[in-house]
Parts: structure tokens; C-alpha cells; sequence
């Protein structure tokens, strides 16, 4: 009882997505791991999640009562979830981390991305963090490293979007739609009003529940933002493409430098800033699953422009998004 009293108490609002699980799973694995309230997307009846570890999960409604008490709430839930979380959120109540992108017009919101930062803020009370979009946080990561390497000119980013950005309900329309395609079904379109099973998407339907522009436009922003700290960096061109993948970001990166390094002296330089560097195996979104960090591979010179190099990267979004959360939650949980 002791050292449960003394354990520093978080709150994870949407405790039962994609996300939640990741942030949640990192939680228990720190040290001293916290105890976690699970908190549900809703203000209703309490909710059961499972059994984990032979220990039963509930998750409780979402009310001013059980935001009381932490030091940090990860909102991790849906936009409509976190908006709710900051007017029920009392005075004193902790500290809202939102990871969903809903509180980033607030006055009092920050971007935040600590792994795309040149230094370590310290905290700052009164205002509430929002975490960058998994895709901006690995292209800031990315450019800033490469700018370590060799000035860079310009750079040109398409970025393949996870059907796992969308939410269990993404996953669960791109599976029927695997299953579907193969069968001659009919495809379920609630989340892409597409068929994305065995295709590229560059808009989703008319109907789908958010447009594929409006999460482009947010990784734009979320990258100009970041970019603003590091002021010799040029500011990339930038293509959304949902991919019918489950997991993981891909990035298909040209870069043109004034100087260029080469593809040796690129793949030394990122592995020695902590980059996953394969060259001669090309990591891919399920190699990198549950994996931190960034990892990078198929680096080659171009051979129509002498001053340009194409690089491969992966990323697990959703881990990426749950460490950088932590990370800036740990100035609040001392």
C-alpha cells in the first residue's frame, strides 16, 4: 500500500484505442512506472477493457472526478474526447497532454515534439502541449540531421499514411476491405469512403469521416513549426498518400544539398546520430513495428541531379507519438 501511495498517478483519457495502449504500455515500462487511470472517451457508465496479465482493466467515465488527482493526462482518446476533457478538467488538475491534435487552436497550446527539438524545454505551467503529427516529428527529425551532414538546399517528401492514423475503426475498414476485395464483397467505406485494400489513395471520398487534405495541411503546419527552430533549413514539399498498410509511416525523401555528401558519408552521418541505418537491407513498416526511433535505408545519389539524394525511412507512428508524449511528460511527473 506504501509504495502504491508514493507511485506518481496519470490519467489516459481513451484508454481503449491505438494509441492509449501504445502510451500506456511505455508507462508500465518506466521506471517508476506510474499508476495509470484509465479513463474512457465517454462521460457515461464505466466500461471494461479486458484482462491484461491476469489483471482486469476497467475503464472509467470521463468526469471532472476522475481527471482530479493526476499530475498528467494523456488525451488520447478522439478530438471530441480531449475537447471535453479540457472543460470538465478542474483547476486544479493536471496537466493535459494532447495527442489527438483537437486543443492546437487554444491559446494556451504548444507544438511539441521533443525528439525534433534542438534542446530540452523545461516545463511550462499554464500551457497545454499537443504532440506533432508522427509524420512531422520523423521529416523535422530527419532534415535536422541531415543539415548536421551537409547544407541542405531543398527536399521533396512523400509520406505514406497507416491505416492505423485513422483509429481501430481505419484498421478494422481496411481489413474488410482486404478480405472483401478477394471475395467479391462489398466493401465497408465509413472511414475512407474508398476502397483502399490493393490501392493508393491521393483524397479519400467525399464522404469519409476526416479528408486526407486536412491531415496533409496538419503535417505541413506541424513541420513549418518545428522547422522554425532550426531557421537554415528550408521548409520541404510535402505529399500525402494513404497507403493499405495497417501500421508505420513511410518516406520516400529527395534531398538536394549544395554540396553533395554522397550516400557513404549520409548513411555514417544519421547512424551516428542514433539513426537505424540498413544498407543493405531496406527497413520496411513491419520491420520497424514497436521499434523507437527512426530508421532509415536504400540511400542513393540521383543520377539525373549531382547535388541530389534519395533515402527510404520508416517509423512506428504510433510509438513515436507515445514517446514523445512521455518525454515531455516527464518534467510534469517529478
Amino acid at each position: 500500500m506504501a509504495e502504491n501511495a508514493a507511485r506518481s498517478r496519470v490519467a489516459l483519457v481513451g484508454g481503449d484505442t491505438l494509441l492509449a495502449k501504445e502510451v500506456r504500455e511505455l508507462l508500465e515500462a518506466s521506471k517508476p512506472a506510474p499508476s495509470i487511470e484509465l479513463i474512457s472517451a465517454a462521460a457515461e457508465n464505466a466500461t471494461m477493457l479486458g484482462v491484461d496479465d491476469e489483471e482486469v482493466l476497467a475503464l472509467v467515465p470521463l468526469t471532472a472526478q476522475s481527471l482530479a488527482g493526476s499530475k498528467v493526462a494523456f488525451l488520447a482518446g478522439s478530438e471530441a474526447s480531449s475537447r471535453r476533457a479540457l472543460k470538465l478538467n478542474p483547476a486544479d488538475g493536471p496537466v493535459l497532454i494532447d495527442l489527438t491534435g483537437a486543443l492546437e487552436e487554444q491559446p494556451h497550446a504548444r507544438l511539441r515534439a521533443p525528439s525534433a527539438e534542438p534542446t530540452r524545454s523545461l516545463p511550462e505551467p499554464g500551457l497545454i502541449p499537443v504532440i506533432a503529427h508522427p509524420a512531422a516529428i520523423a521529416c523535422a527529425m530527419l532534415l535536422a540531421e541531415l543539415a548536421n551532414i551537409a547544407n541542405v538546399r531543398r527536399s521533396i517528401i512523400h509520406v505514406f499514411e497507416p491505416a492505423s492514423e485513422r483509429g481501430k475503426k481505419g484498421l478494422d475498414e481496411l481489413r474488410q476491405q482486404t478480405v472483401g476485395v478477394l471475395s467479391f464483397q462489398k466493401l465497408k467505406m465509413d472511414v475512407f469512403d474508398a476502397q483502399l485494400g490493393f490501392n493508393l489513395l491521393a483524397r479519400y471520398g467525399e464522404e469519409a469521416v476526416e479528408p486526407l487534405e486536412g491531415v496533409e495541411e496538419r503535417i505541413l503546419r506541424h513541420v513549418a513549426s518545428l522547422l522554425a527552430l532550426y531557421p537554415a533549413i528550408p521548409m520541404p514539399s510535402l505529399r500525402l498518400i494513404q497507403a493499405p498498410v495497417f501500421h508505420g509511416h513511410s518516406f520516400s525523401i529527395w534531398v538536394e544539398f549544395d554540396e553533395n555528401p554522397g550516400p557513404a558519408a549520409l548513411a555514417e552521418g544519421l547512424a551516428a546520430a542514433g539513426f537505424d541505418v540498413r544498407a543493405d537491407d531496406p527497413p520496411t513498416n513491419v520491420s520497424v513495428a514497436g521499434m523507437s526511433g527512426l530508421s532509415v535505408g536504400a540511400i542513393a545519389a540521383d543520377p539525373n541531379q549531382p547535388r541530389g539524394c534519395w533515402i527510404w525511412m520508416v517509423s512506428d507512428n504510433l510509438r513515436l507519438s507515445a514517446e514523445n508524449a512521455l518525454a515531455v511528460a516527464k518534467g510534469f511527473m517529478r
